[in-house]
């Protein structure tokens, strides 16, 4: 009892435990409490806000905390949306974004002055910053597209690159009216302000990626990635408000710079997604939602007609904003929805430039008031314009969402009377350095989300004890296991005793159906005695499946170049379009530069074949394997090298592969390199015999087809 006495449980709470106790079950229950009114999760955090806020029950204060875990959550939101855009489409798209931001803007802007002067009846610089707030949007739907999936899509990357131009000419238009009302409007200042912007830019963009390389390659700790990430966004964020624009810029430049070096297959990934969604972003959601004063709409009908009269007016910009964009540029009715949910909430900066206005004081009345820029009415019609305008951009974003979402998930179901292949992958684990990275690889070069075929094995010496055999594969399989739960994926460890390596593998491999191999090598381990006292074909005699043999110098996610050995007629293999897909993920999953060497009829089916799935790569002549060495002059620090090999009396077999790994060990010591062996028909001679060439060919248009039709004949 006197430790009761000693609790303070007065209202407003003061007790930080108990606050932070009741946001959390506010963002465990609310959401799901309110499911069965089909109000989605985002809105009822607002609404749980305004139902605990100073002007609901007033069970909290929006005090400096909340403040602090609100601006952290936008930041947040605006990050992610940097770091998961598509870099590559969005520069395709960049003149798209640019045209889409400027109209946006331009209509949004002018609509909220007419609309401010002749039925407000403001003043022109009340109506001018009236525009501004209508020009600028939050992206408060974003969560649900990245939950979703959909963040690479086309109309994602034109509204988000879109946002970046209005909220920046938004921004830039308040600066603009508090000079005015200030008297600070001077040539100075606006040469400070381009000085600003432009320095900070370049040092985002060129130097920020530089700095993260160098710490990803050196400090591979969870922790310390994840504290690095959120360090180099915040200061961003903070050197954006040093060059005059909003902190939000700085996050999403930041995410921008930050893109490729984190892939989205990654841990750090999906811990960055992971803290995101379940403290910060809700944080956020929860701190606009305290800032809504129902009693206020009552006092007098001014307030209720500015919050009528500006949710519609901002609604009808937006809205014709995003019907301008469907027509202009082809989108569908669901990407229409999307981008007018992902453009016409607004909360923070809606906010933050009538909280200006209404600070700004630009005279006295008779009774000697203050006369503000922005009134009383104005303040709080806009917080129920941010609520109105978050409700409806949630309802209608999400449906959008959910409906695109479902459409490219039925693009990847297979056709009808075709089962699609199970893609399972076996990692052969033998030294615990190289772990993280093995699994890491097996998630990379897989398109398949939340797979649970991903296989470990350790292979024990049964002519030692057994304890000792089982403490270390016990700690390398856990490892491994700990490696792939971090990206929501399922490992399963196995562990076989067995006096010959490769029996365990190959029986494993057809015990699990396996289709895919990964046997890792230690940076310093030489390429020629690894292989269990064996050569590498020797695997693919016992082991017919696409086989990855790895040696990592450096992490995945900072290797700057993919470089692609091809041999002549590999196109015309059984297995070419499965090594060919898991390249392709790599690809996209790394963000790297794609850099082919492949004979002139190889580049040449490669460029009709995959013209949709490669898009930026560069090709170059590879005719013959006596040329190999002109790599070791070429390649880079930072290049990654995927040398793509074969069998003996096979299509694409070259005497002088024999050699590859003799010059691996040799000239390419400081690159991480790929040996793939692909699946070829091997023995007996006929076994995919009735696969004609032009058949394969359309496989890589029909990837799950030809996986079953490959895997009946050659599985054994």
């Amino acid at each position: 009892m006197v430790l009761m006495s000693l609790i303070d449980i007065s209202l407003p709470l003061k007790n930080p435990v108990l606050q932070f106790s009741l946001l959390l079950l506010i963002i465990l229950f609310a959401p799901f409490l309110l499911s069965r009114l089909k109000i989605p999760s985002l809105i009822t955090l607002i609404l749980a806000g305004a139902l605990i806020g100073p002007h609901g029950l007033n069970l909290m204060l929006r005090d400096s905390s909340i403040i602090l875990f609100g601006t952290v959550g936008l930041l947040y939101i605006m990050f992610l949306a940097g770091l998961e855009i598509d870099v590559a489409d969005f520069r395709k798209n960049s003149s798209k974004s640019i045209l889409f931001g400027l109209y946006t803007f331009l209509i949004s802007i002018v609509l909220g002055i007419v609309v401010a002067l002749y039925i407000l009846h403001f003043s022109l610089l009340s109506s001018i910053l009236i525009g501004s707030i209508f020009a600028s949007h939050t992206l408060i739907v974003y969560p649900v597209v990245s939950k979703l999936g959909i963040a690479k899509n086309k109309a994602v990357n034109v509204a988000i690159g879109g946002t970046l131009i209005t909220d920046t000419l938004a921004l830039l238009v308040l600066a603009v009216v508090v000079g005015l009302s200030e008297g600070e409007l001077t040539a100075a200042f606006w040469i400070r302000l381009l000085i600003g912007i432009t320095l900070f830019s370049l040092v985002v963009i060129l130097l920020f990626p530089v700095i993260a390389r160098w710490f990803f390659k050196r400090f591979d700790d969870s922790v310390q990635q994840y504290l690095f990430v959120l360090a180099m966004v915040f200061f961003s964020a903070f050197l954006a408000e040093a060059a005059g624009v909003e902190a939000i810029i700085g996050a999403f430049l930041g995410g921008l710079a930050l893109n490729r070096l984190i892939p989205r297959t990654s841990p750090l990934m999906n811990r960055i997604k992971f803290v995101g969604n379940a403290i910060f972003i809700p944080f956020f959601l929860i701190g606009v939602g305290m800032l809504i004063n129902i009693q206020a709409f009552f006092k007098g009908y001014e307030t209720i007609e500015v919050a009528v009269v500006i949710t519609i007016a901002a609604t009808v910009a937006k809205y014709l904003s995003a019907w301008i964009t469907q027509k202009l540029f082809g989108f569908s009715l669901d990407q229409r929805r999307l981008i007018f949910g992902l453009i016409s909430a607004h909360a923070a900066l809606a906010l933050a430039t009538v909280l200006i206005g209404y600070n700004i004081i630009i005279g006295y009345s008779i009774t000697g008031a203050p006369v503000r820029l922005l009134d009383e009415s104005v303040l709080n019609g806009t917080i129920l314009f941010i609520l109105l305008t978050c409700t409806l951009a949630t309802i209608v974003g999400e449906k959008g969402a959910q409906n695109i979402a479902l459409a490219e998930a039925a693009d990847d179901v297979p056709e009808p009377g075709v089962l699609a292949a199970d893609e399972r992958i076996l990692i052969y684990m033998n030294d615990i350095s190289t772990v993280d990275e093995l699994v890491n690889l097996s998630v990379t070069v897989t398109s398949v989300k939340n797979r649970k075929g991903i296989y470990a094995m350790h292979v024990a010496d049964n002519s030692m004890p057994d304890e000792t055999q089982e403490k270390r594969a016990g700690k390398i399989l856990e490892k491994a296991a700990v490696a792939a739960s971090s990206t929501d994926n399922k490992l399963t460890g196995l562990l076989r005793y067995d006096s010959d390596i490769l029996n365990g593998i190959a029986g494993v491999i057809r015990e699990q159906k396996i289709n895919e191999l990964i046997i890792g090598l230690h940076h310093k381990q030489s390429l020629m005695d690894s292989f269990f006292g064996s050569s590498p074909e020797s695997i693919l005699r016992r082991c017919n499946v696409t086989t990855f043999i790895y040696r990592s110098v450096q992490p995945l996610a900072t290797i700057k170049r993919t470089i692609i050995v091809i041999p002549v007629g590999a196109e015309n293999e059984v297995g070419f379009v499965l090594w060919m897909q898991s390249v392709i993920n790599i690809i996209k999953n790394t963000g790297s530069r794609m850099v082919i060497y492949a004979s002139r009829q190889t580049i040449a089916y490669l460029k009709e074949a995959y013209r949709e799935s490669i898009v930026h790569a560069e090709y170059k002549m590879f005719k013959e394997w006596a040329d190999f060495l002109v790599l070791s002059n070429e390649i880079k620090k930072d290049d990654n090298l995927i040398i793509v090999m074969s069998r003996k009396n096979n299509i694409s077999y070259h005497a002088r592969m024999a050699k590859i790994p003799l010059y691996l060990n040799r000239y390419f010591q400081k690159n991480s390199f790929i040996l793939i062996y692909p699946v070829q028909s091997g023995i007996p001679e006929d076994t995919c015999d009735d696969i004609p060439v032009r058949t394969r060919q359309k496989s890589v248009i029909n990837f799950e087809k030809i996986l079953n039709k490959i895997y009946k004949k050659i599985r054994r």
